[in-house]
């Protein structure tokens, strides 16, 4: 089971591999196009799973509740030789346990952020989940400090990108003309939910006008997640005419590796952009109560994942109160100094070699394993 564009990625790369390990396999469940072409028998839409936020979970909760009775009865009735859940914890993981009491392998692909904070629901998983996958070395040593059999497969997205990006290609692709050529370019990332672009696009847009001030040469390029996104953007900067930025939709990739620095909101699109090798500086803002509830159970060092996985603070990240567009502005910058610059690169290439670990081949081989553990060479195709 996936539940987001993200899972159906990692899902479909797993199933290629393990059916180059594992012939005759047969996969069902929740996926999305790409599980789906991979040769995957969806039962359901994965939308159904995409939902985030606590309100909005509530209100699909009866809808929720019915899928996973239907997965459960349907699975009673003939159970699979193992079951993957990839990401999308909260459902999956109360799956897993339903599943792992009835004797069924379970694996867990891509860690909840237990290690960071709610880690009480390490007792869940040890009892749920024969075996967790990791995307990021730090995972993995956080669950063999509590007895959970782990493996760390790398990330695939370090798999994909290349230790040197292309600057050239990708400034090509985005068509930017003149402004790709003449200036200083600045990719800004808000987001790509609707109540973050909410948040941080005001204060990312003073940030720009503050940042102009200290330098007339620079040029903001803005990727859109979605056509939603494309409007909402659209509409904050309608009031900022002046502006030298260009909004695209997509493209974020192509937009972090064009620019000198990025302004990135905390979350995976601080791995990407890491991996093209972009310094960057790291903001986020919550709800008031939400942060301070989080800020209590938040065990964490760090935010952002270059910070994480370098076990310090190497890319600068402003929180709520301190996400202010002068500091904001300032540490933008400050990363723009040519020392800084190389420093950053540097380190940046060292974490990507480390986690870079061709994570498909790695996942689908102890998925392989535990599927020759539980079954008998002359057993029926596996599911």
């Amino acid at each position: 089971i996936a539940g987001e564009v993200s899972g159906d990625i990692l899902g479909s790369g797993l199933i290629r591999e393990i059916q180059r390990q594992v012939p005759g396999v047969r996969f069902e469940g929740i996926g999305g196009d790409r599980m789906k072409a991979a040769g995957m028998d969806s039962w359901y839409p994965m939308e159904m799973l995409s939902i985030m936020g606590l309100f909005e979970v509530l209100r699909h909760l009866p809808a929720l509740l019915q899928l996973k009775k239907s997965l459960l009865e349907r699975w009673a009735q003939s159970p699979p030789d193992i079951f993957i859940g990839i990401d999308a914890p909260d459902f999956n993981l109360r799956i897993e346990a339903a599943l792992h009491a009835q004797g069924v392998t379970t694996v867990h692909y891509v860690s909840p952020s237990v290690w960071a904070w709610r880690q009480g629901r390490i007792e869940g998983i040890r009892r749920s989940v024969d075996h967790m996958l990791t995307l990021l070395p730090f995972e993995a040593s956080f669950y063999e400090q509590h007895q959970v059999p782990v493996t760390f497969v790398g990330h695939p997205m370090a798999d994909e990108i290349p230790l040197q990006p292309d600057r050239q290609k990708a400034l090509d692709a985005l068509s930017l003309g003149q402004a790709g050529l003449d200036t200083t370019l600045i990719a800004v990332l808000p987001g790509s939910r609707g109540g973050e672009v909410a948040r941080l696009m005001p204060v990312f847009i003073e940030t720009m006008q503050y940042l102009l001030r200290q330098r007339q040469d620079l040029h903001f390029v803005i990727p859109a997640a979605n056509s939603l996104r494309l409007q909402q953007i659209q509409s904050l900067l309608e009031a900022h005419q002046g502006l030298p930025v260009t909004v695209v939709k997509g493209q974020a990739r192509e937009c972090m590796t064009v620019a000198a620095s990025a302004l990135v909101a905390s979350g995976t699109v601080t791995l990407e952009c890491m991996l093209v090798k972009t310094p960057m500086v790291v903001a986020y803002r919550l709800a008031p109560l939400t942060y301070w509830i989080m800020k209590l159970m938040m065990r964490a060092k760090h935010i952002a994942l270059p910070n994480l996985l370098a076990d310090e603070r190497i890319v600068p990240e402003l929180v709520q109160n301190a996400a202010t567009p002068a500091a904001l502005g300032r540490a933008i910058l400050e990363q723009l100094h040519p020392e800084k610059r190389a420093t950053l690169l540097s380190r940046f290439t060292e974490l990507h070699q480390a986690i870079s670990a061709n994570a498909d081949e790695q996942a689908a081989k102890v998925v392989s394993q535990l599927l020759q553990v539980k079954a008998p060479a002359t057993q029926v195709p596996t599911r």
